[in-house]
């Protein structure tokens, strides 16, 4: 059965992309931490990131560099954190956090909640962003 996110990248299920080429798929988490808070995911659906080849590996992380670059320059923050947990969704993801502390990277706080259209209004900006 595909994994969540692989029905995303195919476009069974909705989300908010900011970012796309042939191989890499950057969307809104619907559950962020903070305003901007993205995923970044291969499009071939592999469990553990570290089980992607050397070269999936590496051009994700690049892919990733330029939706954070973005991500950056959309959102006020002092930085974009970066996080690999893997346990949540069995699909390779990383996740892209616009942080002013530290505490802001804290998984086991309350997540937001914003409209539909408010998380259009952040993709378009990191969209727009995207080089």
């Amino acid at each position: 059965m595909a994994s969540i996110f692989s029905r995303i990248i195919a476009g069974e299920i909705p989300s908010y992309k900011v970012a796309e080429d042939e191989a890499h798929y950057a969307f809104l988490d619907i559950n962020p931490l903070s305003e901007g808070h993205t995923l970044v995911v291969p499009k071939k659906e592999v469990d553990y990131i570290f089980d992607l080849s050397a070269e999936e590996y590496a051009a994700l992380q690049l892919f990733a560099r330029r939706v954070a670059l973005a991500v950056g320059e959309a959102m006020p923050c002092k930085r974009v954190g970066v996080a690999v947990i893997g346990l949540e969704v069995p699909h390779a993801h990383i996740h892209l956090i616009p942080i002013n502390k530290e505490s802001d990277m804290d998984f086991r706080k309350e997540k937001l909640s914003l409209s539909p259209e408010r998380m259009k209004e952040i993709a378009g900006a990191i969209a727009a962003k995207f080089e």
